[in-house]
Parts: C-alpha cells; sequence; structure tokens
C-alpha cells in the first residue's frame, strides 16, 4: 500500500464558474486558474501522483502549455487514473477536506462523491468529501480563495 497527500489552491475572481469535483456549483466568482481550476481534483490527482511516486499536476500538465487552457478537470484526472492504472496501482480509497468560507458545499457533495468515484473507478463509499470554513481566518476565511487537501491509499 502506498499513501499519498495533495494540496491545491486557488484565487476567487470574478468571471469565472466555480467548478468543484466537477460539479458547476452556483456563485458569484469562480477558481482562477489554467484549467478549470478545480482544487478539488488537482488535490486528488496530487495526491494520487504522490503515492504513486509520479511527480505532480505541474509536471504533467503544465500552466504554460495551451492544451490545458480551460480544460476539464475531470479529462485530467482521467489521464491520472490511466498512468496510476497502468503503473499497476489501484486506487483503495481517497478522503478530501474543501476549506472554503462560502459558498456552502454540503448540498453539492453528493454529485461531487459521485463523480471522483467514477473516474476512479471505484465504489463510492471509497470516496469521502467534506468541506469546512476558516471561521473567517486567512485567505479562506476572507473568501479570497479556496483550498483543498485530499489524502489517497494505492494498493498494489
Amino acid at each position: 500500500m502506498r499513501i499519498g497527500h495533495g494540496y491545491d489552491v486557488h484565487r476567487l475572481k470574478e468571471g469565472r464558474k466555480l467548478i468543484l469535483g466537477g460539479v458547476d456549483v452556483p456563485y458569484e466568482r469562480g477558481l482562477d486558474g489554467h484549467s478549470d481550476a478545480d482544487v478539488l481534483l488537482h488535490a486528488v490527482m496530487d495526491a494520487l501522483l504522490g503515492a504513486a511516486a509520479m511527480r505532480d499536476i505541474g509536471v504533467l500538465f503544465p500552466d504554460n502549455d495551451e492544451r490545458f487552457k480551460g480544460i476539464s478537470s475531470m479529462l485530467l484526472l482521467q489521464e491520472v487514473v490511466n498512468r496510476i492504472e497502468n503503473a499497476g496501482f489501484r486506487v483503495g480509497n481517497v478522503d478530501v477536506t474543501v476549506l472554503a468560507q462560502r459558498p456552502k458545499l454540503k448540498p453539492f457533495i453528493p454529485e461531487m462523491i459521485e463523480n471522483v468515484a467514477h473516474a476512479l473507478h471505484v465504489d463510492m463509499n471509497r470516496v469521502n468529501i467534506k468541506a469546512t470554513t476558516e471561521e473567517g481566518l486567512g485567505f479562506t476565511g476572507s473568501g479570497e480563495g479556496i483550498a483543498c487537501h485530499a489524502v489517497c491509499l494505492l494498493e498494489e
């Protein structure tokens, strides 16, 4: 077994959609980034890649490569899953914590879990996603951005 940890953060910006876990979450701002900036999926990908010792998403999908401009992070996750499966790994489980003062994410979490489980080729009971605020502290607490931690277990 191998354990991986991923972390990502993106600034909130006017004029962008807020995509988290492959879900379009209604909000007045979205996450800024080269791709769709899905901070949740980026953290999951980095956890998977870390557990497999395959570097990180910045190496695989650099933000100066126009092929990835505006791309859905679900497509990038599918590529990461293909790579880890081709290397002989399978996902045991994934646990994710999203740090966001707003919007409230609870109503969207079941769909996020379904999306991630489908992409990882696992049952939904192997994916856990939770959200928390930062009690108004720091850049996430002030509403400047959203951060995410993810841990995973890969089995050989």
